[in-house]
């Protein structure tokens, strides 16, 4: 496992956003611009009726905030951030032992 960093972000969905909807913008992010990115090792989500929680494990913590850096002007990531709360967003790192 090359992983040594997993990044767990939660946030609610807009407003009016089924889980449905926002999880085909949530894989068409996965596949074209968070799975490109240096350092990638894996990704899962999940739902509830209102949120979301994305999981990413990372090579370094460098490769998670330069991901991190490169994402609100990814073109794959406009639809996704239309249809996220941003204001209830949060991210947490941790070092894998």
């Amino acid at each position: 496992n090359k992983a040594k960093v997993v990044e767990i972000a939660t946030f609610d969905l807009g407003e009016g956003v089924s889980v449905e909807d926002f999880a085909k913008v949530d894989a068409r992010v996965e596949a074209e611009h968070v799975s490109q990115q240096p350092g990638f090792v894996s990704r899962e989500t999940g739902a509830t009726e209102t949120g979301w929680v994305a999981i990413v494990h990372w090579e370094t913590a460098a490769d998670a905030q330069a991901s991190m850096d490169s994402f609100p002007t990814a073109p794959a990531a406009a639809d996704f951030m239309g249809m996220m709360n941003a204001e209830t967003m949060r991210m947490t790192r941790y070092d894998i032992n």
